[in-house]
This record gives structure tokens, C-alpha cells and sequence, in this order.
């Protein structure tokens, strides 16, 4: 028993010392030191020896696990050690290398063609005002002088919320008019710029949401001059001294007299043609139309509590993304709202 002893230790303790990973060290620990491994075997044979041996044999079993055990653990300890550096020296960081350079962003083009919009009218003594997407029929239609049974109240036109069309998603910002001259009295130079919703196709110029710009002026002897002058500031300010421009007549139920602006197409120039095909920008119309102004109706005056014999007003709505295309030269509206970092990377 006492040569199986030595020959169990010099066998395990060599094969400790050559085990390369814990998975080969487990392996010699449960052949030797487990509940059926060769020492416990061993063990297992004490009761046939004589009651003068057992002691001697019980002692000399206990220094080998003893010796066995302590050589596992200090190559347990090595292996850790071990691991550790290979794993350090694998994920090693050389703090001189440069690290790689961060790229930044950048406003997106319709953002930016915003706060040119804003600074300019800022500049012209304008407060910036906003106001709800969700809005009430009364405001987006009602108070505005857009009565009953106008093609823009109908439901294929306007998203609405309930059956009974008293809650939509604004059709405008024009709203913002209402709201503010209940709150505010004379004199108004308010900008209103935000989201809006109709159901319109998606194409070159179309969008179902779009953004609009809505501005408003109201005091004593403001008149249809004072309106143009503030348009052609904007459009020559963002287009260029050369920008050609024209004002037609039109009809909105909250302006009288009213007009319409548009700016000769950047891409056919006037012509409606581009390459021998019809301009996708213009529809081949060689013009763009941009907002639609006019002086404030007596009657929307009226109804905020502002008398249309002491005070006039001039309102207008734009259309940001056709401001922005018109900028920035994009011939697809659809390409604003797609997001396609090859294309936003452009401006």
C-alpha cells in the first residue's frame, strides 16, 4: 500500500505539473482526488490491514492528499495567472495610437432653411410663436372665415379625429392667427412655423406632412405694399438679389384681397422643360408656387375682438420644404423626408 501511495503521488504530482489548461487540471483532480479516484481506492483497502498498521498508513494517505492538494492549488494559482496575462496582453490598449476621429453632424437643410426664414424676419421685428398639431376645427377652419362646405373641410382632404369633424390634425398654421390676436392686441408681428397634415399624394412636390410658415402683421394703415415689401425681402434675402418672383391673384376666405407667390423653377428656369421632357420639379408650369398671402379679412379681424376700421393686417403661409428646394437646389421633396445620409451629406 505504502509503494501505491508513491506511485499514486509522483504519477499526479507530474501530471499537475503538466496540465496546460483547467480543464486538464480538473481531469487530474477528479482521477486522483474524487470520490472514486485512485487515492480514495487506495483508502478503501485500510481495513484489511492490521490494527499497527492502520495508523502508520491512515497518516502517510492524509500527507499525500495534503501534498496533492497544495500542489493543485499553486497550479490553479499559475494557470490563472497565466490566463490573466494572455488575456491583458490580447487586449492590450496602445494609448499613443490617435484614436479615430469623430465625425459631427450637421443641421438638416429644411432645419437650416428654417432659422434663415426666422433670422430674417427676426430681423424685421418679428416674435416666433407656436402652437398645437392637434387642433380644433373652430381655429383651423371656423374663425378663419372658411365656412361650412369648403372643399378643405372635407374628409379627403382633412385628417380627422371623430365623427363629428370638431378635431383634426392642422391643415395649417394659420390658426396661430387666431390665436394669438385673442391674446395679444395691436400692433402683431408674429412667425409661426410647424408641422401640418393633408391628404396629398406623395410626388416631386407633394407631401401628406409638410411644414409651414405662417406669418402675420397687424396694425393701424398696414397695407397690400407693406406685404409685398416683406415677401421680396425674404425671397431676395434667401434667393439671391436675381430671384424672379411674381404675385397673382387668388381667393382664400381668410384674406381679402388675396395673392399667390411663386419663383421661377431653379431647374427648367421658367421653360418647363428639361432634356426635351417635362420639368418633374414645376410639372412643366416654370414656376414654383411658394405661399399664399393677402390682407386679413374684416371678418377674421371681427372676430378677435379687433376693430377692421382702425386696424389692417397682412397674413401669408409657406410652404418650408419648397422654400428649402428652391435654396438648396433639390428637384424631389421626397428626398427631405428620406433621411439618406449620402444625400443630407451634400449640404
Amino acid at each position: 500500500m505504502k509503494e501505491q501511495l508513491e506511485q499514486i503521488k509522483a504519477k499526479a504530482l507530474a501530471d499537475l505539473a503538466a496540465a496546460a489548461d483547467m480543464s486538464a487540471l480538473d481531469a487530474v483532480r477528479v482521477r486522483v482526488l474524487g470520490k472514486k479516484g485512485e487515492l480514495t481506492a487506495v483508502l478503501k483497502q485500510m481495513g484489511k490491514l492490521s490494527a499497527e498498521e492502520r495508523p502508520v498508513m491512515g497518516q502517510m494517505a492524509n500527507a499525500v492528499r495534503a501534498k496533492l492538494e497544495d500542489a493543485l492549488e499553486k497550479r490553479r494559482t499559475a494557470l490563472d495567472a497565466a490566463a490573466l496575462e494572455s488575456k491583458l496582453e490580447a487586449e492590450a490598449v496602445d494609448v499613443t495610437i490617435p484614436g479615430k476621429p469623430v465625425e459631427m453632424g450637421h443641421q438638416h437643410p429644411m432645419n437650416r432653411v428654417l432659422q434663415e426664414v426666422k433670422e430674417i424676419f427676426i430681423g424685421m421685428g418679428y416674435q416666433i410663436v407656436d402652437g398645437p398639431e392637434i387642433e380644433e376645427a373652430a381655429y383651423n377652419f371656423t374663425k378663419l372665415n372658411i365656412e361650412e362646405g369648403h372643399p378643405s373641410r372635407d374628409r379627403s382632404d382633412t385628417f380627422y379625429f371623430d365623427d363629428d369633424d370638431s378635431v383634426l390634425l392642422r391643415t395649417q398654421t394659420s390658426p396661430m392667427q387666431i390665436r394669438v390676436m385673442e391674446q395679444q392686441k395691436p400692433p402683431i408681428r408674429m412667425l409661426a412655423p410647424g408641422r401640418v397634415f393633408r391628404k396629398d399624394e406623395a410626388d416631386a412636390t407633394h407631401s401628406p406632412m409638410f411644414h409651414q410658415i405662417e406669418g402675420l402683421v397687424v396694425d393701424e394703415g398696414i397695407t397690400m405694399g407693406d406685404l409685398k415689401g416683406a415677401l421680396e425681402t425674404l425671397i431676395k434675402r434667401l434667393y439671391g438679389e436675381d430671384a424672379v418672383v411674381r404675385f397673382r391673384p387668388h381667393h382664400f376666405p381668410f384674406t381679402e384681397p388675396s395673392c399667390e407667390v411663386d419663383m421661377q423653377c431653379f431647374k427648367c428656369h421658367g421653360t418647363g422643360e428639361t432634356a426635351g421632357q417635362v420639368c418633374s420639379t414645376c410639372h412643366g408650369e416654370g414656376w414654383i408656387e411658394l405661399l399664399g398671402a393677402g390682407m386679413v379679412h374684416p371678418k377674421v379681424l371681427e372676430g378677435c375682438g379687433i376693430d377692421p376700421k382702425k386696424y389692417s393686417g397682412f397674413a401669408f403661409g409657406i410652404g418650408l420644404e419648397r422654400m428649402a428646394m428652391g435654396r438648396l437646389r433639390i428637384n424631389d421633396l421626397r428626398l427631405i423626408f428620406d433621411n439618406d445620409v449620402r444625400f443630407l451629406s451634400q449640404f
